[in-house]
């Protein structure tokens, strides 16, 4: 499908890419990895044709069709609601639409059969491509990526910038393109829309390159690993699981190579050495030389993983109970958040906040930070607590005109400087870099100092909003051995699941506006969660069947009854009028493919806005018959 061969691309005097190779083919989902700064987004550019290459041919069919998401997409705006944003995608569907409608309007005055053999063809091709139903089908993407029904009423420019990018996502996947580029699809994701996307792009049928540092995402979708390392692609025929334990077979055997050549170099100088001043062995001794000058190098392995080697300190522990919430009830206009719901943090949880977006994981975290007072209840920290508060918005407090170094030296003095460029290293701050101003650092820069100096704070008690935004793989690694070796307590909010399945000793999570806890890893909530997935009302039957089988069923109340029996009479009238219309609906199209009818301009026209009417008059009433049909379920629960 697309043939890298012999990329170079050079920024300023620095390379890139330095003739790099890869062949994507029909099929391949495949991870693209590696170091921030790597070159991962901006081999998505190239391939796009946003970059040229310094070097070297990107390849393509002109036809392929390639659906990009980046993050420049957040600047896109649009007054439209999202349903029509979502349903640009259908290019070619809303031309036909916009033709289908002028050629109705002609036939009022023009009953040629020009206009007719055109009005027929244009019909045939929106309903060969689809073209009734993509409204429907830009709902269902649109729904599961989670936006409500009345979310999807609501134009573009009502959403932030992690909600529009959700929906330029949907817009993406309704192309239905032969690839798709995806640059960090998973960041302005919540858990059950980014499990949504896991599943929508395992029976994806075209071939997918992702950028992401979420492995367990990757580890769902891909079958292939492409590292980008020092200027080159390296191919792994395997998930992100399969490129770590290969990668670790192939450093092994590279260090093996690396020590015999370095053993057999040392040997040979010393029998250069040994000879240069004879002149018997003059011949031997230059030929030995020019063996070791043309000698191909093996190089050593770097080290990927790098290990914490820095105390996380505080001086005075906590008291038992960290936080203490009683009685909490939130909301905002036209949304309950939190009712009369109360927790405790206990000293040594490190507990992983989760949910869907909108149910109140980050109002809960700023309620137990003391960062939101507007709420009825308490929220009363322990005995000696000391916290800090990690969040995006922390950036803001950063000193423009320290480097980095000095930020950290000004906010944690009971540290060296030793073990404050420490902490930068793990962050991916080395050498000089830590000398660099703040106001020069990019986003994802400025959030990792924020939290370099999170850590470094003589804290407790962490509260962490999405610590891992911004950071690749091997400073997530890092992330997590800094709060494997935390002695305080921790509260975060991500949607890493690798993350949190390693440092998490108790999740929390908000349901019917209460907190619910579950004690465990994140990988043990999720197996007890999926066991709660059978309907309430099987497992209470369940129960009453097995505590007391001889007890009858409760009846429903005579109100009940009553409610029950007019519904149901509503139900047999809607499911008539549904049979009535549907034999309308069959006798249009009866009359849409008859000759006569089709000759005749003014006939086919009523026929056809007849067609239209009724079909979206039985549409309405099996919607209606649905409804019905679900409220009584309920009412009979």
């Amino acid at each position: 499908m697309i043939s890298i061969n012999n990329l170079t691309f050079e920024i300023g005097s620095r390379a890139l890419y330095d003739e790099a190779n890869w062949h994507i083919k029909p099929g391949d989902k495949a991870g693209l990895i590696g170091a921030n700064g790597a070159g991962k987004s901006t081999l998505l550019k190239l391939i796009v044709g946003d970059y040229k290459p310094t070097s070297g041919t990107i390849s393509m069919a002109k036809d392929l069709k390639i659906g990009y998401l980046n993050q420049d997409l957040l600047s896109y705006h649009s007054d439209k609601n999202i349903v029509h944003v979502a349903m640009e995608a259908f290019e070619r569907q809303n031309q036909l639409h916009a033709e289908i409608e002028v050629l109705l309007q002609k036939l009022e005055t023009d009953y040629s059969d020009e206009i007719l053999n055109k009005l027929s063809d244009k019909q045939m091709e929106f309903e060969a491509l689809d073209g009734y139903n993509i409204e429907f089908r830009a709902n269902e993407i649109l729904a599961g990526l989670g936006f409500s029904e009345e979310e999807q009423k609501r134009p573009l420019a009502t959403f932030s910038g992690g909600w529009r990018m959700r929906v330029m996502l949907a817009r993406i996947l309704l192309q239905a393109p032969d690839i798709l580029l995806l640059d960090e699809p998973t960041n302005h994701l919540d858990l059950p829309s980014i499990k949504w996307l896991e599943t929508y792009l395992q029976s994806f049928e075209g071939a997918i390159v992702i950028v992401s540092h979420d492995r367990y995402f990757l580890d769902k979708i891909i079958n292939k690993t492409v590292e980008s390392r020092k200027g080159k692609l390296n191919v792994y025929a395997g998930n992100y699981t399969f490129y770590i334990e290969e990668k670790s077979l192939r450093g092994e055997i590279q260090s093996n190579m690396f020590k015999n050549q370095q053993a057999k170099i040392k040997q040979e100088e010393r029998l250069i050495e040994r000879f240069r001043s004879k002149a018997s062995k003059a011949k031997m001794v230059q030929s030995r030389i020019k063996a070791l000058d043309r000698m191909e190098k093996v190089e050593d392995i770097d080290d990927d993983n790098p290990e914490v080697n820095f105390s996380f300190k505080f001086s005075k522990p906590s008291g038992r109970h960290v936080v203490t919430v009683e009685h909490v009830s939130k909301s905002y206009p036209n949304l309950e958040i939190l009712r009369d719901t109360s927790a405790i943090i206990e000293k040594g949880d490190k507990i992983a906040l989760i949910g869907a977006n909108g149910k109140g994981k980050s109002t809960l975290l700023r309620i137990v930070a003391d960062a939101d007072n507007a709420y009825t209840g308490t929220s009363t920290k322990g005995h000696n607590v000391s916290q800090t508060f990690f969040a995006q918005h922390q950036l803001e407090s950063l000193h423009l005109e320290n480097s980095i170094l000095q930020e950290l030296v000004n906010f944690a003095p009971k540290h060296t400087e030793t073990e404050l460029r420490s902490i930068l290293g793990c962050f991916l701050f080395t050498g000089d870099d830590v000398f660099k101003k703040i106001k020069v650092l990019s986003g994802g820069e400025k959030s990792r100092v924020a939290l370099a100096k999170a850590l470094t704070a003589d804290a407790n008690f962490l509260v962490l909003d999405e610590p891992t935004n911004h950071l690749d793989m091997a400073s997530v690694n890092i992330l997590i051995q800094a709060i494997q070796q935390y002695e305080g307590t921790v509260i975060v909010v991500s949607h890493d699941r690798y993350f949190l399945d390693n440092i998490a000793n108790k999740i929390w999570f908000i349901e019917d506006m209460e907190i619910k806890e579950y004690p465990g890893t994140y990988e043990e909530y999720e197996i007890w969660q999926a066991k709660r997935v059978p309907k309430l009302e099987k497992k209470v039957e369940k129960k009453v069947v097995k505590e007391e089988p001889k007890k009858e069923k409760v009846q429903p109340s005579d109100d009940t009854k009553k409610i029950l029996l007019r519904k149901n009479k509503e139900l047999s009238a809607l499911e008539q009028k549904i049979a009535e219309k549907e034999q309308l609906v069959k006798a249009l199209e009866i009359d849409l493919a008859n000759e006569d009818i089709y000759a005749d301009a003014v006939k086919l026209q009523e026929v056809t806005r007849n067609y239209n009417s009724t079909k979206a008059e039985f549409d309405q009433l099996q919607e209606q018959w649905e409804n019905l049909a679900e409220e009584i379920m309920t009412l009979e629960a």
